[in-house]
């Protein structure tokens, strides 16, 4: 056994390496996704470690890019963007190598919640949160469609919306 495998550093995970989660940073996880503003010392209670420990393990998962961030989830609706949608987005072939730009630029769009890079005859899917129809067509209309980039978009409202919290594994 190595010295790696003995301290449980996993190396080559990418561009950061990070060691194999053992069971009590999976519990850490669990908790944190179900509630992200319970206190240190309670996720360490509920963990069984120290809260100085927990503190060090959550700190760690961070800096490795495991905890990307702490977010509130916030309702579209009360926020008066209460349309969601999905567009689906096609790139011309030439347009391919340019892939971070026009991410960067979906990114300051209005009403753009998440964006997605994937597989099949669609480049890109996003999911945007906006007032109305007619912010929606606007978006689709005079930022989407018209970029030069652009090959074709396929857009889907969304008639509700359901977050689901998976045990981390």
């Amino acid at each position: 056994m190595s010295e790696d495998s003995i301290i449980g550093v996993s190396v080559g995970a990418g561009p950061k390496e990070r060691r194999v989660l053992d069971p009590v940073d999976r519990r850490i996880l669990e908790l944190l996704r179900s509630d992200a503003r319970m206190p240190n010392n309670a996720v360490a209670a509920a963990v069984g470690i120290a809260p100085s420990t927990c503190h060090g393990r959550i700190r760690a998962l961070q800096e490795q890019g495991v905890i990307r961030g702490f977010h509130a989830d916030v309702d579209p609706a009360a926020t008066g963007r209460g349309l969601q949608a999905m567009i689906a987005i096609r790139l011309h072939a030439h347009a391919r190598s340019n892939l971070a730009t026009f991410k960067d630029y979906l990114a300051q769009l209005p009403g753009v919640e998440s964006i997605f890079f994937v597989t099949g005859d669609r480049d890109f899917l996003i999911h945007v949160a906006l007032a109305d129809s007619g912010a929606l067509r606007d978006l689709v209309a005079n930022n989407i469609s018209v970029h030069p980039e652009v090959a074709g978009t396929n857009t889907s409202v969304i008639f509700e919306y359901v977050s689901v919290q998976q045990s981390v594994r």
